[in-house]
């Protein structure tokens, strides 16, 4: 086979090594992955790095400190930051802060000069119908070994910096990956025309009742994984060894996903109590430009000279045109999540930090102080510890502040998550939630801050979390609601192809976009949402910003069930964060600007006009639906609604009424 030539490079990741001895640490192989497409064909090349790495200069982890902002600090700035800190009021804490970075001191490595020649030999490259499995390592540093159908076993490939389930999932785009049913840590390699034609009564006994106990047993790890997980076991799983005449129905498919998550059920327009939403003519959408982000100035000039924050609603809506510089994240998202308070002054604020840090190195003390032998008897926390230790080497290990082998990143993120278990141990760890932290801690660089920012955080999505999925439900419905309003015909398209029910967005709405969108722009759309504006669930109408650029392709090229869910995987990581802002906004002002405005949209983003809606709408609603308890009165719709997003402060959670259910369906 030649050299593979010039095509689409469809995966690449460099920072890939190949340990030639596993005793002299100078022989480490750096190189470059790729995964390429040419001609129809599918190659992956392994081509090593000339220049040698130098080695002695990679960062370790101490074991003294709660803080991430030592990573780059001079000995100078660190003698100073010393200082300060016995000062702090951490000091006391210091026997159970756990991370700091360090430097190993330079050496100037002799022999590394020239190993071009020595490097060359390490390289190959396969055509992906050649590979038959994968052996993978994921303790420590994760590694792959390929093994191909002649029986050649090649190098293993050492990910350092994490990365190696980001290749398994662009190579699951072009073949179909299984685990082994003898070995774990083996997969099976075939080709989609091989795969196509064989039973697979090999792997499930009962393939329906297979797919839905995987979805009942954890929800959450099923759509965590990506799309292509459900589209695999939707798409592939459920065929037999006649594709045409075997493969189940879409809306067979459809109704598994039900049973399983109870409740979506809402899109069928023959089903009585629902309000048939006529075509409301919105309007055009107007032209919405967005602004540069708020600068250090901008922030500084809205404080007085104590520290407060002056003209709350003008900076709110600055950082909702522009978002912030990252100078300025580490305050600002303390003010945006509500872990300080708008009206606070700078003594208020220190106050406020040494009682909260007080109170996390307590709860932190909880978990840490318990024994092998108290954990024996312990299954929760022993199952919290279990989850937390696996999320978190998968975190965001391609970015540079959590890659790498023991990094201090890593640690702090295990540490927040196990003192939040004793924060909420009702709730604990449901995974999911590391993702939701990650880019927390990469803005504050400090564990006691970067806590508090994710209580005040899980504080809004915690219903989300919930073992009922209440919170996600409502949110379904909502969106539903919100699409049938936007393009009526797009909804019926999407409820023709047995995808009304937008299961699709599940993991859109459960982690507010992470692994939609790239970790710097997932920065700036999440302190866009945080401002609250311009209106209630902004995050829905994102949702419909994104599905309103896809709408064509969709229709035009008749994508299916099985397509549908593919290409709204496939979009991750190419989503355009203020092209998408720019649209949700402008959807949101169409829809204020709409008269006729039915009352559940009203009601979902808050945009209700200054006169309470007329009793007899309300009572014509509460006729429409036949669900509504039989001795419900109007006037019980009138009563202000619990916000589905979060927690009332310290008031405990709230509670989605059960009407909130009513007025989304009409």
């Amino acid at each position: 086979m030649a050299a593979p030539t010039a095509g689409k490079v469809v995966y690449e990741q460099d920072g890939i090594f190949i340990h030639s001895s596993t005793e002299d640490q100078d022989s480490l192989i750096s190189g470059i992955l790729r995964i390429i497409e040419k001609d129809g064909e599918l190659v992956v090349e392994y081509k090593p790095l000339e220049d040698g790495v130098d080695l002695s200069n990679m960062l370790y982890a101490g074991k003294d400190s709660s803080s991430v902002v030592e990573w780059t600090q001079s000995p100078t700035d660190k003698t100073q930051k010393n200082a300060e800190h016995q000062h702090s009021c951490e000091a006391e804490w210091d026997m159970i802060n756990t991370v700091s970075f360090k430097k190993k001191p330079y050496t100037n490595g002799e022999g590394t000069s020239n190993h071009v020649h020595e490097r060359s030999k390490w390289a190959f490259f396969f055509n992906v119908i050649d590979l038959k499995t994968i052996k993978i390592k994921l303790e420590g540093w994760s590694h792959l070994v390929f093994c191909l159908k002649d029986e050649t076993s090649l190098p293993a490939l050492h990910f350092h910096q994490g990365g190696s389930d980001l290749f398994i999932d662009c190579l699951k785009k072009y073949v179909l990956i299984n685990e082994s049913l003898f070995d774990e840590r083996v997969l099976i390699v075939s080709n989609y025309n091989k795969a196509l034609s064989q039973s697979f009564e090999n792997l499930f006994d009962d393939t329906t009742f297979g797919l839905v106990q995987k979805f009942r047993k954890d929800p959450y790890t099923t759509t965590m994984g990506g799309f292509s997980k459900v589209t695999n076991y939707l798409f592939d799983a459920f065929r037999g060894a006649d594709v045409e005449h075997q493969q189940r129905p879409a809306a067979e498919m459809a109704d598994i996903l039900n049973e399983v998550i109870p409740g979506l059920e809402i899109n069928h327009q023959e089903e009585p109590g629902f309000e048939v939403i006529k075509r409301i003519d919105l309007g055009t959408k107007p032209d919405v430009q967005r602004r540069e982000p708020v600068s250090v100035e901008d922030w500084t000039k809205n404080m007085d000279t104590e520290g407060r924050i002056q003209n709350v609603h003008d900076l709110k809506q600055r950082i909702f045109n522009g978002g912030l510089c990252h100078a300025v994240r580490k305050e600002a998202w303390k003010f945006l999540l509500g872990y300080f308070p708008w009206n606070s002054t700078r003594d208020d604020r220190k106050v406020l930090q040494k009682r909260k840090t007080d109170e996390y190195f307590r709860m932190k003390l909880q978990w840490k102080s318990v024994s092998e032998e108290q954990e024996k008897r312990n299954s929760r926390l022993r199952d919290y510890r279990s989850l937390i230790e696996k999320d978190v080497n998968r975190t965001d290990r391609t970015n540079t502040f959590y890659e790498g082998p023991d990094n201090p990143g890593l640690i702090l993120l295990h540490d927040i998550l196990m003192t939040y278990c004793m924060y909420d141990f009702d709730l604990g760890y449901v995974q999911g939630m590391s993702d939701l932290l990650s880019p927390v801690l990469y803005v504050m660089e400090n564990e006691v801050d970067a806590f508090w920012c994710f209580v005040s955080f899980m504080d809004q999505m915690h219903h989300n979390f919930e073992e009922q999925m209440q919170g996600m439900k409502t949110q379904l419905i909502q969106l539903s609601t919100l699409l049938r309003l936007l393009d009526l015909a797009f909804w019926n398209y999407l409820e023709s192809q047995d995808s009304g029910y937008l299961y699709f967005c599940f993991r859109w709405l459960l982690i507010r976009f992470k692994r939609e969108f790239s970790f710097q722009d997932v920065l700036r759309l999440w302190e866009v949402m945080w401002t609250g504006l311009p209106c209630q669930n902004f995050h829905l109408l994102v949702c419909c910003a994104i599905l309103d650029s896809e709408k064509q392709k969709i229709m035009d090229e008749h994508y299916g069930f099985n397509e549908i869910l593919k290409h709204i995987n496939e979009l991750s990581m190419k989503l355009d964060v203020e092209e998408v802002l720019r649209k949700a906004e402008a959807i949101c002002f169409q829809i204020k600007n709409c008269k006729d405005l039915p009352y559940a949209v009203r009601e979902i983003l808050e945009v209700i006009p200054d006169t309470a809606a007329p009793a007899a709408e309300i009572c014509e609603h509460r006729a429409l639906d036949t669900r509504s308890p039989p001795n419900a009165t109007c006037t019980d719709e009138l009563q202000p609604n619990p916000v589905p997003n979060g927690r009332d402060g310290n008031s405990g959670r709230r509670e989605t009424a059960p009407h909130v259910y009513k007025l989304a369906h009409v």
